[in-house]
């Protein structure tokens, strides 16, 4: 359940005045607040309305969270927004005003406050907030990283219209075969990598391992492992580091979970654990061989909700076209230790460091819901002492079936009383709304392929 609403933390002035002492040539910057997509909405201010921003905060419409991905009103949920189409408060999030090297102009995040300066209801990292604030009223603290896989694609597209993976900036090869984990492939990309790297270091973004990944064009970052919201801003940014920077480079990043039909599927995997008031990691072994109770009760809460949370993990049409090949890309309710083909994965190592791999989400999702969700799914299941369950692919008898398809998604998450639970009613309702919306504009829309196939066959 959520907490009762709290003054929401706000980031100092003196954050301000240091940037622009430190930067004094820097002109503009980017004022980013995520919707429910996580999609970046906002502005690009001049650099004397910088303080400004940090003592007063600044008005946004709250129907943002009322668009769908292309920045439309959906019709349902703009029905159910109830404050006249004013304004609301957005505040900087603190520790996030930082320099972008591809930009040359300054990147703070924002979340939205109502009226009454508690956390507005819709806004997405209010709702992982308040699953952290449950958590350290536990005697918890969540730790988290999220891996970010992407593909490169060239600006152009090819004779037949269709997007194509990009060039490597060394060479000026045309990125071909699959050469998972290539280091040579890498080296090809080394500049355009290099200055994300470099981009990384101004934003201080810890980006950590780079990994060819399984298709042509596609990517993987690591990023380090730490507290669970700045982890999720830190998807925000380096989503936006990746973008700006591949534009200059005759290249678009692409976070679609499934941009090609034949090749590998593009995940967001989250790595999550808790600790005690000590510091300690809960989810340690006990002893050799044996998995701590309370990761197990995390497990078990997880697999409660897995089906009725599927449309937070994936939250498009085309989100669901990445199950289609099942390698490595689990829409399934299972969980093992050391194993690529279930949703919930206890990797191996050191067993003071255990944590789990949550595989289902893509990286179309919006991070700070699938944060939210997985952690209030586990907070759930420890609180009330629930079982992991049987292990392996064949463990998933006795849970609710998972949702068939997008449709499907959406009907369950509606229904679902513990997803509102976790997300707050206004959320939970907005969110089914749009969804619903941009299902019900697709569902009437004639595709290209459409006509391939009937237009003049039938």
């Amino acid at each position: 359940m959520l907490q009762s609403p709290q003054p929401s933390q706000r980031a100092p002035l003196s954050e301000a005045v240091r940037f622009l002492e430190t930067y004094p040539d820097v002109q503009a910057i980017d004022i980013v607040l995520s919707d429910l997509h996580g999609v970046g909405r906002g502005k690009i201010i001049r650099r004397h309305e910088l303080e400004s921003l940090f003592a007063s905060g600044r008005g946004m419409p709250a129907s943002l969270f009322a668009q769908d991905v292309a920045g439309d009103d959906v019709a349902g949920a703009i029905a159910v927004m109830q404050d006249g189409g004013g304004d609301s408060r957005c505040w900087p999030v603190p520790q996030t005003l930082s320099y972008q090297t591809a930009t040359g102009r300054g990147l703070v995040l924002l979340q939205m406050d109502s009226a009454d300066a508690a956390p507005h209801p819709l806004d997405p990292r209010h709702a992982l907030l308040a699953q952290i604030d449950r958590a350290q009223a536990m005697g918890l603290t969540p730790m988290g990283a999220l891996e970010l896989e992407f593909y490169l694609v060239d600006q152009t597209r090819d004779a037949d219209g269709r997007p194509r993976p990009a060039r490597a900036p060394m060479t000026g090869r045309r990125l071909t075969g699959t050469n998972c984990m290539s280091v040579d492939e890498l080296d090809e990309m080394a500049p355009f990598f290099d200055a994300v790297y470099e981009g990384a270091a101004a934003l201080e973004l810890p980006l950590e391992s780079l990994i060819s990944e399984y298709a042509p064009g596609q990517f993987e970052l690591t990023l380090r492992y730490r507290a669970l919201a700045r982890a999720a801003d830190d998807i925000v940014r380096a989503k936006r580091l990746l973008r700006t920077t591949a534009r200059r480079f005759g290249m678009e990043a692409c976070f679609m979970a499934k941009p090609f039909s034949h090749s590998s599927g593009s995940g967001m995997h989250l790595h999550l654990s808790l600790t005690d008031e000590q510091g300690a990691n809960v989810f340690a072994d006990p002893s050799q061989g044996e998995l701590s109770a309370v990761m197990l009760q995390a497990i078990g809460g997880i697999r409660s909700s897995m089906a009725a949370s599927m449309l937070v993990l994936a939250p498009v049409l085309n989100s669901w076209r990445r199950f289609a090949g099942t390698v490595y890309s689990p829409a399934s309710n299972t969980w093992g230790v050391e194993d690529r083909n279930v949703a919930l994965r206890i990797p191996a190592g050191s067993a003071t460091s255990r944590h789990f791999e949550h595989r289902v989400a893509g990286v179309d999702a919006n991070p700070y819901l699938v944060a939210a969700i997985v952690l209030g799914a586990a907070l759930d299941g420890i609180a009330a002492g629930l079982e992991a369950g049987p292990a392996g692919a064949g463990g998933a008898k006795g849970y609710a079936p998972m949702p068939s398809g997008w449709l499907d998604a959406i009907g369950q998450f509606e229904a679902c009383t513990q997803m509102q639970a976790l997300l707050g009613a206004p959320l939970h309702q907005m969110f089914a709304a749009v969804k619903r919306g941009e299902h019900d504009a697709l569902a009437v829309t004639v595709t290209d392929l459409e006509w391939q196939l009937y237009g003049t066959t039938l």
